[in-house]
């Protein structure tokens, strides 16, 4: 049985948001490698208490995971699903994103290539290789291929992680689970209290309470000096991202749960009163856990949400109310394959490093000619992606 009556259409207003967050962070993460770059460009340092338009990017897929999860729940649920298999899908694709995060961690932590027979760039091309195995959409009806694709894929992240030695000589190891492996887990807590919930509302925003008094337990000192409690604390950043994540998710239903059906100004007056006890709510807490992506504090996430929240209002005023909506083909394609797009940069700068291509010279990499071109490189990086999509270049979860 569905947990809530939703449309089973993509919402224009849902991929558009998708796919500026995704320019965005491509823009932003360019410009990480920038100098001379303002610090509005920039995150804010961790014990800076203050955010730029940067910080909001992480939370932005958080609160766009949050959006999808009752639509997609309720679709395979509507397909026939059962109860297990929904949650066998919901382990496997938490599980993939850890092992995407776990794999591009290690990454960055460098190679000792002659430890590890193979030097960073051939590495993580191969890793890259293995991903587009994996997780690609294949269209073919031959089952036997596809299973030997996604083997082979298989087998050659086995070999990369048994190989694999950083610059101290240590093998892999889940350092941190990296932006992929933290999306992961707050998806996975999601889906689970999603369920529990039922899509409740006013259970999820209890739930959204819960998380934050989860982190503020974590840090409080009888928790880090207590070895039986560190459980507590070590899921603490887990649960912060899971409370944006619950945040998008009573937003879309706010708006699209059709068992509440409402007028279109009564659902923005449920949400904006939702924005304001989420700025309210970090405005109290700001004197106890300041503002810090870093340390992903409840003010952070909470504020993020709300700025997310007054980003997708606009949006949807804009493209499903006033039908506006000529302008979002451009982000359609990496909306909806957005693991592709995620990982182009990384495999662009991959292979033009083992090529011995520059990707900008000397005079594009600081101040404004390197926003032009951290710009520009945004842009490109979709126009890459619309021209896979029509490949049939397809990956998913």
């Amino acid at each position: 049985m569905q947990l809530n009556k939703l449309s089973t259409q993509r919402i224009l207003s849902i991929d558009a948001l998708r796919g500026i967050t995704i320019l965005v962070m491509i823009f932003v993460n360019e410009l990480a490698g920038m100098r001379d770059i303002p610090q509005w460009m920039r995150h804010m340092p961790a014990d800076v208490d203050a955010m730029s338009f940067v910080d909001v990017v992480f939370p932005g897929f958080l609160f766009i995971v949050g959006m999808s999860i009752p639509f997609a729940l309720n679709n395979r649920i509507a397909k026939g699903d059962s109860f297990m298999q929904l949650q066998q899908h919901i382990l496997f694709r938490s599980l993939g994103l850890l092992v995407l995060g776990f794999f591009m961690v290690n990454a960055e932590e460098g190679i000792d290539a002659a430890a590890t027979g193979i030097s960073l760039n051939v590495w993580s091309l191969l890793f890259f290789a293995a991903v587009i195995m994996i997780w690609k959409v294949y269209k073919t009806n031959n089952k036997t291929l596809v299973y030997i694709l996604k083997a082979a894929g298989f087998v050659i992240l086995f070999v990369l992680a048994f190989i694999f030695r950083n610059e101290k000589g240590e093998p892999v190891s889940p350092h941190w689970w990296g932006i992929l492996g933290l999306i992961g887990w707050a998806y996975l807590y999601s889906c689970i209290i999603y369920q529990l919930c039922r899509g409740n509302v006013p259970v999820l925003i209890f739930f959204i309470a819960f998380c934050t008094a989860w982190y503020a337990a974590g840090h409080a000192g009888f928790v880090k000096d207590s070895a039986s409690l560190q459980w507590i604390a070590t899921q603490s950043g887990n649960a912060a991202h899971t409370s944006v994540a619950l945040c998008g998710m009573v937003v879309s239903l706010l708006f699209f749960d059709e068992k509440k059906a409402t007028v279109i100004s009564r659902r923005y007056l449920q949400v904006i009163i939702f924005i304001a006890a989420l700025f309210i709510a970090g405005y109290f807490l700001r004197p106890f856990f300041h503002i810090s992506k870093i340390y992903a504090t409840p003010t952070w996430c909470l504020w993020s949400a709300g700025f997310c929240s007054i980003i997708f209002c606009s949006l949807y005023w804009l493209i499903d109310i006033k039908k506006m909506q000529g302008w979002t083909n451009f982000f359609k394609p990496a909306a909806s394959n957005p693991l592709l797009t995620y990982i182009i940069p990384d495999i662009i700068y991959y292979l033009t490093a083992l090529l011995s291509i520059s990707l900008w010279p000397e005079s594009l990499s600081y101040g404004i000619p390197g926003i032009c071109f951290s710009l520009f490189f945004a842009v490109a990086v979709m126009g890459v992606v619309i021209l896979l999509n029509k490949m049939h270049l397809r990956l998913q979860l």
